[in-house]
């Protein structure tokens, strides 16, 4: 009886594949301050864990369509941005209609597409190459502002847009850093992840929580992550204190780190990615 022959995975699956995991574990991983996680909902009354996992599988065809594009487009340019915007808003319809509106991924569609077409292209220059795309127009995308970015601009703040258009810094200067300083200290895998994600949070302006908490609750999010990390990190009972200290207080501000999680996906999908490399 001849034996059954398993698909051989293209490149574009097998970077969707990686995009999809880095979504569903940045939602599993836990406890994570005022955020979804397998504890509970978080600073949030409209999602849940399910949900967060159900958004992430919509995504799949969309990040493999943008790695596809990038391998037939074979360059950054004009061409590639708009058709990673085109792609990108299709995604967006098919989520919220598995979300029934709920705005799950937003933020991550632009961290992960941007990153996945980047890696598609030229895996060893991920960051450059997302950034190189991230400054580039799109000539059919909607006016209206995201309230990210009116956030950003009220507040004089590094947005999603910005981010991405400097290569990233707060995942190649923070998160990836912390992740792996974490692992050489045998922290345990979702530790490390953890102290990645307070990394994050130390220094950036995260316009979810400007948008929910205004700069009392982007202070709050900042000191306190960085108090845990002071603390041994969340690999310690110092540092668990500190962070169970974070949790309340941001529940009690209703500040909620969407944007720290999305950077937080981005990192885990880089640190996969080199893995493989």
């Amino acid at each position: 009886m001849r034996a059954l022959k398993l698909h051989e995975l293209s490149l574009a699956e097998r970077l969707a594949d990686m995009a999809v995991d880095a979504l569903i574990d940045e939602a599993d991983l836990s406890p994570k301050p005022a955020l979804v996680d397998r504890r509970g909902n978080g600073a949030h009354n409209d999602l849940h864990l399910g949900l967060m996992h159900a958004s992430a599988l919509s995504l799949w065809p969309m990040f493999k369509d943008m790695a596809e594009a990038a391998i037939d487009i074979g360059e950054v340019g004009l061409p590639l941005r708009e058709a990673l915007g085109r792609i990108g808003r299709e995604g967006e319809q098919a989520m919220l209609a598995t979300t029934q509106g709920v705005n799950t991924h937003r933020g991550a569609i632009w961290a992960l597409g941007l990153l996945t077409a980047s890696a598609a292209l030229e895996p060893r220059a991920i960051t450059r190459n997302a950034a190189r795309l991230a400054l580039l127009n799109d000539r059919y995308a909607p006016q209206p502002m995201s309230h990210g970015a009116q956030v950003a601009q009220r507040y004089g703040a590094r947005g999603a847009r910005e981010e991405a258009q400097l290569g990233f810094p707060s995942v190649t200067q923070r998160g990836l850093p912390q992740l792996r300083r974490s692992r050489r200290q045998n922290a345990g895998e979702q530790n490390a992840r953890l102290d990645a994600l307070l990394a994050i949070m130390t220094e950036l302006a995260d316009t979810c929580v400007l948008y929910r908490a205004g700069t009392e609750g982007l202070q709050a999010m900042q000191h306190g992550a960085q108090a845990v990390l002071d603390a041994g990190g969340s690999a310690t009972l110092a540092g668990r204190r500190s962070l169970h200290e974070l949790d309340n207080q941001l529940l009690a501000l209703n500040a909620s780190p969407g944007g720290a999680a999305d950077l937080l996906a981005a990192c885990l999908f880089i640190d996969r990615l080199d893995g493989v490399l």
